[in-house]
């Protein structure tokens, strides 16, 4: 490995190791008592290191964000070889219900904190992460549509519906609402849910 080759290495790893230490700390502390100086504090680096690779707390966020919808991005992947359209998208559900429940963390982060929208806003990007997600999934409604599904349902309408019943299920879930409320089986109930869900579009 060359000089150049090390040096990019070491860098790549110092940012990971920088996102590491801030994600640790928003979920310890919560993103308000998180500072640049008690993430540099965590990783035994100096504040001006942090200020080298993030120029304030909500790029590392945002940094954070983008990691989260690449890792959801990878566990789609494996899908697209699933040739009925149907079948994928109902395995679509099931992979991000998963990713929800073993990433709350992050899953709030992606979805639930302003943080990472006020800073594309604050440097006038598109949410090009949620774009890609949103497309995928709409191309998957439009080839159920084509294959016969969902007759007499307009397409984007349809296709946010499922993304926020099957959003809103999951965050409820991490928030801890499904518990607090009178239900008989709150253990397991997004995925029994998520069931219900399926029985009904299958009809559709």
């Amino acid at each position: 490995m060359g000089v150049a080759e090390r040096k990019a290495k070491e860098k790549e790893e110092l940012r990971s190791l920088i996102l590491q230490g801030a994600k640790k700390l928003f979920v310890q502390k919560g993103i308000e008592q998180t500072t640049i100086r008690s993430i540099a504090e965590a990783i035994d680096y100096s504040v001006g290191t942090v200020y080298v690779y993030f120029k304030d707390k909500n790029a590392i966020l945002h940094a954070l964000h983008t990691q989260g919808f690449a890792e959801l991005g990878g566990q789609f992947a494996v899908l697209f070889n699933v040739t009925d359209p149907m079948e994928r998208l109902k395995a679509m559900g099931r992979v991000y219900i998963r990713f929800a429940h073993d990433n709350p963390d992050m899953y709030e982060l992606m979805f639930s904190i302003k943080a990472p929208m006020e800073f594309l806003n604050a440097v006038n990007e598109e949410w090009k992460e949620g774009k890609a997600a949103f497309t995928v999934l709409q191309t998957t409604v439009q080839q159920c549509m084509e294959a016969g599904h969902f007759d007499g349902h307009r397409l984007e309408p349809m296709t946010f519906m499922i993304w926020s019943l099957v959003h809103g299920m999951c965050s409820l879930e991490i928030g801890q609402r499904t518990k607090s409320v009178n239900l008989q089986e709150a253990d397991g109930i997004v995925e029994q849910a998520y069931d219900e869900f399926l029985k009904i579009i299958d009809k559709l």
